[in-house]
């Protein structure tokens, strides 16, 4: 298959501008595209991922990707799929979004070789440009009807929309206007509610360019779930690309706890896997479902692509750990990770009698039921049985002298912090 048929192949392509235009071009030549993002916060979450990930695709079929954060943009703030106007956020705060996003973004990309990709900063060419210019130069060119037509815009209009937000989509276009002139930029990728943006940036091109120049747009689909609820929420919230966010362990459980409906499609969506291993994964899925191959194969790919091998490794192991029971091998920053939301108690000095600490620890109502629970062998200290009703806690319960794993019957996990 060529790029754009193993796009639609994998249920990629959302709309383009011009399918057989674009498909010529990508037949005969290499080019330069981009995809943008606006740092509206120092994170990105698995929302983000999917256009980033088609422009990795394009790379690895020898084009050349721009990324682009979009620190101008990004003070302005983009009406799509929003109902109400965004607060705007202060110039320091989008400067230090715009590092932390640009940071993740390096782990997508390859920034050496022959198509190495290139990172830029739409505050660069729009911050420096002063009013008279951008509404001669540029406003000129979109014409009101034409923004009005708009969904982004149209569905704003009940509830209102400021000038500011009005205007946004001429910026975002004057980006890939900049783009095709500077960089010889010939395609924008972006999601679905990015296509108004991308063919008001197609207009732009079209009025300030040459007769017969040629650029092209496609977006990406919504991603959603089988079961109709919002793809990359929990109930602790979204699925943060920052591990300080999200850890690696949470983000790995987040993709290996994939319903079966869904994750073919997310394979397909988000990993670079060729079409012959994902098949044999779907093959799997009828032959040997209980194996999870699949939702295995998803996690262990989206892990390492965003946090590297060491931090997948990390993240079986907490996994492993918590299937097996076998907590003490753990090291104090996975306990940190794989029991990051379960109640945590923290021990002040002094001795810490397992009867007693299961009462203060809340982990039971009363000393009567602490007694019973441990003499029926519920209660786990670090994963190991204890039975003793006067068992005191001592230094090597403590793993690096910092938390204390307790148990009580199969799954209620509890952390004693000291």
């Amino acid at each position: 298959m060529n790029l754009l048929e193993d796009l639609q192949w994998r249920g990629i392509v959302y709309q383009q501008t011009d399918e057989e235009g674009l498909q010529d071009v990508l037949a005969n030549t290499k080019i330069s595209l981009y995809c943008g993002v606006d740092p509206t916060a120092d994170s990105m979450h698995i929302g983000h991922l999917l256009p980033f990930l088609t422009l990795r695709r394009f790379q690895n079929a020898g084009h050349t990707p721009i990324v682009l954060v979009g620190g101008a943009t990004g003070l302005i703030g983009d009406p799509s799929g929003k109902s109400e106007e965004r607060n705007l956020q202060t110039l320091d705060a989008i400067g230090h979004n715009v590092k932390c996003l640009q940071k993740q973004l390096e782990k997508i990309f390859d920034f050496d070789g022959e198509n190495g990709a290139e990172m830029v900063n739409n505050y660069d060419w729009a911050g420096k440009m002063d009013i008279v210019t951008f509404l001669r130069d540029y406003g000129k060119h979109i014409g009101i009807n034409y923004m009005l037509a708009k969904d982004t815009i149209s569905s704003r209009l009940e509830t209102g929309i400021s000038f500011t937000e009005f205007t946004y989509t001429i910026l975002q276009a004057l980006d890939f206007l900049h783009l095709y002139d500077n960089h010889n930029c010939k395609l924008q990728i972006g999601g679905s509610d990015q296509w108004g943006n991308i063919t008001t940036g197609l207009e732009l091109i079209r009025k300030n360019s040459a007769e017969g120049a040629k650029a092209y747009g496609l977006t990406i689909p919504l991603v959603t779930k089988a079961d109709g609820t919002k793809f990359g929420k929990t109930e602790s919230g979204a699925i943060w690309l920052d591990p300080e966010k999200t850890t690696p362990y949470e983000f790995y459980q987040f993709w290996i706890n994939t319903a079966d409906a869904d994750v073919i499609k997310y394979l397909k969506f988000f990993t670079f896997l060729s079409k012959e291993t994902i098949e044999a994964l779907e093959a799997s899925m009828q032959e040997e479902a209980h194996l999870r191959k699949a939702q295995k194969a998803l996690g262990e790919e989206m892990t390492k692509m965003i946090h590297g091998e060491a931090a997948l490794e990390q993240a079986l192991k907490i996994t492993e750990a918590l299937f097996s029971g076998e907590i003490k091998n753990l090291t104090a920053s996975e306990i940190k990770q794989g029991f990051k939301d379960v109640p945590t108690y923290k021990h002040e000095e002094g001795e810490a009698v397992l009867v007693d600490l299961l009462v203060a620890a809340n982990i039971v109502s009363s000393k009567r039921q602490a007694r019973e629970d441990i003499t029926n062998g519920a209660v786990y200290i670090n994963g190991e049985r204890k039975q003793e009703l006067d068992y005191v806690l001592g230094a090597e319960d403590r793993i690096e002298n910092q938390f204390t794993v307790i148990r009580r019957g199969k799954k209620k996990y509890f952390l004693i912090q000291y």
